[in-house]
């Protein structure tokens, strides 16, 4: 799992249960646009997010209509689990100690 997926998933997680639409997730994650797209079509593919477009005259409003993006249960659990995961990796490699982590040798 990448890093930005990574940090896609801990801001949908803030609030599991909200909704967010792009930007919101853009601003949570430090990532931008073109990044986040792909990570919410390949979560929504897989099955962890429901998403849904806003139901606004784009006219009236003065911009585009909005996606929002929500963890479903089942997605917030896989997501937890898979952060969990892949922070123990982070550790078990920093505990390694410089040089055998990265494949560098002295």
């Amino acid at each position: 799992m990448t890093p930005q997926t990574q940090a896609v998933l801990r801001a949908l997680l803030v609030k599991p249960t909200e909704e967010l639409y792009g930007l919101q997730i853009c601003a949570v994650a430090e990532l931008p646009s073109g990044t986040i797209h792909p990570i919410l079509a390949r979560l929504e593919s897989a099955g962890w997010l429901d998403s849904r477009w806003e139901e606004v005259d784009a006219s009236e409003a003065g911009r585009p209509r909005r996606r929002y993006y929500r963890l479903n249960p089942d997605g917030a659990e896989r997501a937890r689990i898979a952060l969990a995961a892949a922070s123990a990796k982070r550790s078990a490699l920093r505990a390694l100690g410089p040089g055998l982590a990265g494949g560098a040798t002295s």
